[in-house]
């Protein structure tokens, strides 16, 4: 099965009902996206850094980084959700997560005694 391209309709009361739906719900999951961007980078530091990558079935994880080390994910329906919401957010996207951007990661406690699990007495998986 190929994929196949539709063009839009030349004037706007030719296109469906549901082609608008659908554009305007991918642009509010945009903006709602953006808008969780911005407090990110707000409440840590001031700005943010991100990195994009396919988790599955259309979906994207959104990593941040802010300007003060702290870190998070957020997860897109779709990739170019995501960008446009990094866009419209003013967060800089890295093509990947490692390099400049792993090493501006700060992790503490937490997360270490979780990546050591029980050897090093962390909370159990059970």
């Amino acid at each position: 099965m190929g994929d196949t391209t539709q063009t839009a309709p030349e004037g706007p009361s030719d296109e469906p009902a549901s082609g608008k739906s659908a554009s305007a719900k991918a642009e509010k999951r945009a903006k709602r996206l953006a808008h969780q961007m911005t407090a990110f980078a707000q409440s840590h530091g001031g700005s943010a850094e991100g990195q994009l990558a396919h988790i599955g079935r259309g979906t994207v994880r959104v990593a941040l980084v802010g300007a003060n080390g702290d870190w998070g994910n957020l997860v897109a329906p779709s990739y170019e959700t995501a960008r446009r919401a990094a866009e419209t957010a003013g967060i800089t996207l890295h093509d990947n997560f490692d390099g400049e951007l792993a090493a501006k990661v700060r992790t503490g406690p937490y997360e270490w005694t979780r990546m050591a699990g029980i050897q090093l007495g962390g909370p159990s998986n059970t």
